[in-house]
């Protein structure tokens, strides 16, 4: 194993060749086939899929992203724009972890680390860092400044593929912990999303003498199967629960696959980028077209689909633990995305001040409703002072 503790300065510079090659493979996509798939222009979404997507990612879709692959899409451009960050690896627990480093211009700004979901990468964090680094330039107090650390999840983009088992959200929750040490923070904060909303609150639990709190947009408490536990829920509850089992029953053979057999389509992501796109696509496809290629490229140069595609099946055969969190948390719940029930939510955190549930935003709410969700960031972390 290597013990080496050095944090290097980190440039993304993607060799031409690579660009022309995934170029060369997108000009000989061979198309998947589909059924007739007219959708009236009067079709409404009732539940989570998408009229014209009842059979999984449509032919158009994944077409038409692929003609701007193709075409006005500059992978040079966002390389730029990530580059202007400083970004730095280091190696923990044998495995190479990439992550970005903001520090805020206000000394006394609260150290938080970011961490993103699947298939998202730390593009999905990009938006927030002027406002939550230097709130003083965006309109908002410079006490609620932040020093972001805004890791790549072992086995995602520049962060590279894992090369040992194990690389759970327990086991990545240890690297974070050593990351925020390895950095000199003694006391900071942890916000997730998605992925992140599962390795944040285990950070909080592994440790607790230095995280101060954890903000995650979703909190993945669910019922336990007892009859018991639906006496007393709200109508509203109950139709929450009903729209987490229709995803469950519609939209969840991404997770199913990947939390059992993720090897059986690493073969196809590692050699089709239309086909990564499309696997990442049916998750971000509400997502600017620009978000969504940007990560199917990172994904794509970096070889990293099998890999992340894993972190759903180490964690699906991780040991929970039997004890509830106590680090404080707070929720930021947002329109069109998981509501939590928050009798169940109570059963697995004993410590959550603050809920907040909003009327816009998405699971990606980082694109959607970034001002909402950095107001909720900024006063969370503020009570706690």
């Amino acid at each position: 194993m290597n013990n080496n503790t050095d944090i290097t300065p980190f440039r993304i510079d993607i060799p031409q060749a690579d660009l022309d090659e995934l170029r060369y493979r997108l000009d000989r996509t061979r198309w998947a086939n589909e059924l007739p798939n007219e959708v009236p222009d009067d079709a409404v979404q009732t539940g989570p899929v998408k009229p014209g997507w009842e059979y999984g990612v449509p032919l158009n879709y994944v077409q038409e992203l692929v003609r701007l692959w193709r075409g006005s899409y500059d992978w040079r451009k966002w390389e730029a724009k990530l580059n202007s960050y400083p970004q730095f690896t280091t190696t923990i627990d044998g495995q190479n972890i990439h992550f970005l480093h903001v520090r805020s211009p206000e000394p006394d700004a609260t150290p938080l680390i970011l961490t993103h979901g699947w298939p998202n990468t730390v593009v999905e964090y990009l938006d927030l860092i002027g406002p939550l680094t230097d709130p003083r330039s965006h309109g908002g107090d410079p006490a609620d400044a932040f020093h972001l650390v805004i890791p790549s999840l072992p086995g995602f983009g520049f962060s590279g593929h894992t090369t040992e088992k194990g690389w759970d959200q327990y086991r990545t929750a240890e690297a974070w912990a050593e990351l925020m040490r390895r950095l000199g923070y003694d006391r900071y904060g942890a916000h997730g999303n998605d992925a992140g909303a599962i390795v944040s609150p285990t950070l909080g639990r592994l440790d607790p003498e230095h995280v101060l709190g954890v903000h995650v947009n979703q909190i993945f408490s669910f019922p336990s199967g007892d009859p018991a536990e639906f006496a007393g829920l709200t109508e509203q509850e109950l139709g929450q629960l009903a729209f987490l089992q229709s995803f469950n029953e519609e939209m969840s053979a991404f997770a199913t696959l990947q939390s059992t057999q993720p090897q059986n389509l690493a073969h196809a992501l590692a050699d089709s980028p239309a086909g990564q796109l499309a696997w990442i696509g049916q998750l971000l496809a509400a997502v600017d077209p620009e978000v969504v290629l940007t990560n199917a490229t990172i994904y794509w140069l970096t070889n990293t689909g099998a890999s992340s595609a894993r972190f759903y099946y180490e964690n699906h055969h991780a040991q929970a633990p039997a004890e509830p969190t106590t680090t404080p948390i707070g929720l930021a719940s947002f329109a069109y995305d998981f509501r939590p029930i928050r009798a169940f939510a109570d059963r697995d955190h004993k410590n959550i001040v603050s809920w907040s549930e909003f009327d816009r935003g998405s699971h990606w709410a980082t694109h959607d409703a970034s001002d909402l969700l950095i107001g909720d960031i900024r006063q969370f972390f503020r009570a706690l002072a």
